[in-house]
């Protein structure tokens, strides 16, 4: 027996589900190298990680990113100036939860974005 929905109005669209609401990890590999062509050495760094910021909100839909200082260091572990060509992350939202056990009405989901180990 097939499943049956309510109907919706008239002409309406059905509405799924919201997929932000999710907790959900995922793991990619970024080619910072392409992010800072031109930029100054001193500025190499910080640049570097407000692009993986920059991504990061685009693929989790999240305006709340966190990361963690294991990435930080890794950006930064052979100096300012040489930024590391590719880095592996791992981009995890979680839901926030308010006093009282209750969700924010505006979901702010903080991202924590380890490096992954080379294997």
């Amino acid at each position: 027996m097939p499943l049956v929905t309510a109907p919706t109005k008239k002409g309406g669209k059905k509405k799924g589900q919201s997929a932000v609401n999710e907790v959900t990890t995922r793991k990619y590999t970024l080619n910072v190298h392409k992010s800072i062509p031109g930029v100054g050495f001193k500025k190499r760094a910080p640049r570097a990680l407000k692009e993986i910021r920059k991504f990061a909100m685009k693929e989790m839909g999240t305006p709340d990113v966190r990361i963690d200082t294991r990435l930080h260091k890794a950006v930064c572990a052979k100096g300012i100036r040489d930024v590391p060509y590719c880095i592996h992350v791992q981009l995890s939202r979680n839901i926030r939860k308010m006093k009282m056990h209750q969700t924010s009405s505006v979901p702010r989901l903080p991202m924590y974005l380890p490096p992954l180990s080379k294997t």
